[in-house]
């Protein structure tokens, strides 16, 4: 009978590394659960023998939380135990290969987490702030935009104008649409908030297209030309609709539309193009960066203007800094990912990405809840528009888990609530 495989030759470390006599070691990688802001974070630590040596790294993924984790603990740790951290593109290609099957969100969000925690740990080791390890500064911040939502547009272009007053230059609009679940506007409108958290009111795309656009339209009106705008459908249209909702807006001037449509539609942005002068974005769903192969390549060029990316759920810094190449190359911009559900320390480690990158475009803000600032102590905060990276070794992000403690996470399915919006004939409806 042939034996299974023992495997002390998948757990040993490559087999320079013995040779070179590496002093220090990986002792072990940790995973915290922790809530302060109310969406799951999911924090990894990687431990060296070098006392007090630590890296931070982010796997967040709200809908999947207890999954990425199991990957984490059951399956990479064991594999990292014993390795030289300064190995990261060894690491990364022996992670993403242990799986066979490659690729997924949950995959993706575990190799991300272990990533950015070797590259914050290298940083530290070296003395330097995580930017100088990819090249060093190309500019003194990364600009920034902030979300407003409202129920008109005499509601919006006030809180638009109170953003600008408070320095930023671009700035996300989504409009709310009475009687219809609406993306990114708390409540839908007149509606009840706790009916709209519990997706019992369904989505309505005539009505979003009968009400946004000229909503959009009238405070481009109200604010003047000078203020940035976005917007995010959220992949709620189809691809007719959307080649309609664009037509409409053509008039806002829109920095960029994100998530036009789905990733299952992304054959279609090609055309887009070629009818529509409207900046698109899109990619924050993208677990692999060959899924944006595609929208970079083509005869006629890139078929979108702003890459979404999202730094833990591609797999961490090694393959995101590796596409910000190749978007430079083609002439598209970073737009990355930066909502509440990625943690301080997966912003800062994008920041590090925004801050050395000539492709970078602008960056996603979240606003933390305070209780975020006592588990993540450094947390980044935006200033007068703009995110400035920590200048102390590492991405320069904390973690106390003493702190983390006092704010557990809830329940999967008390968070996890997207698969629950419907369509107002009662099908499923896409987030």
């Amino acid at each position: 009978m042939t034996q299974p495989d023992a495997g002390p030759e998948v757990l040993a470390p490559a087999p320079w590394v013995e040779e070179r006599g590496a002093r220090t070691r990986i002792t072990a990688v940790r995973t915290f659960l922790t809530a302060p802001h109310g969406c799951p974070h999911l924090v990894v630590r990687v431990e060296t023998n070098d006392p007090g040596l630590y890296g931070l790294g982010c796997a967040s993924d709200p809908q999947r939380t207890l999954a990425v984790r199991s990957v984490l603990d059951d399956y990479l740790a064991p594999m990292l135990v014993g390795r030289d951290p300064d190995d990261i593109e060894d690491i990364h290609r022996l992670l993403l290969n242990s799986a066979y099957w490659r690729g997924g969100s949950i995959t993706g969000n575990a190799l991300g987490g272990v990533d950015v925690a070797l590259w914050d740990l290298k940083a530290k080791r070296l003395g330097a702030p995580l930017y100088a390890l990819f090249g060093g500064r190309v500019r003194a911040y990364a600009e920034a935009y902030t979300h407003v939502d409202g129920a008109d547009a005499a509601e919006l272009a006030d809180k638009v104008t109170a953003a600008v007053e408070r320095g930023y230059r671009h700035v996300r609009v989504q409009a709310a649409v009475p009687g219809a679940d609406t993306y990114g506007a708390a409540g839908g409108g007149a509606l009840d908030r706790a009916a709209a958290r519990r997706r019992a009111v369904p989505w309505d795309s005539a009505a979003y297209l009968r009400t946004v656009p000229p909503v959009l339209t009238e405070v481009r009106e109200r604010v003047g030309p000078d203020v940035e705008l976005l917007h995010d459908v959220h992949e709620r249209l189809d691809p007719r609709q959307a080649r309609e909702f664009l037509r409409r807006v053509e008039d806002v001037r829109p920095y960029f539309v994100e998530d036009l449509l789905a990733p299952e539609d992304a054959g279609h942005f090609a055309a887009m193009r070629k009818t529509s002068a409207v900046p698109l974005a899109v990619g924050e769903l993208f677990h692999d960066t060959a899924q944006f192969l595609p929208l970079l390549e083509g005869c006629d060029g890139p078929s979108i203007d702003f890459a979404r990316v999202r730094v833990p759920t591609l797999g961490g810094l090694t393959p995101a800094r590796k596409l910000a190449a190749y978007c430079e190359l083609r002439g598209v911009r970073l737009a990355p990912h930066g909502p509440a559900d990625v943690s301080p320390v997966a912003q800062a480690a994008t920041l590090a990405m925004d801050i050395s990158s000539h492709a970078f475009g602008v960056q996603e803000a979240a606003v933390f809840r305070p209780p975020v600032h006592e588990v993540f102590p450094g947390t980044v905060v935006a200033t007068a528009g703009g995110l400035v990276p920590h200048e102390t070794p590492g991405h320069g992000v904390d973690f106390d888990e003493a702190a983390a403690a006092k704010f557990p996470v809830p329940e999967p399915l008390q968070h996890d609530r997207w698969a629950l919006l419907r369509n107002t004939d009662g099908s499923v409806q896409r987030a």
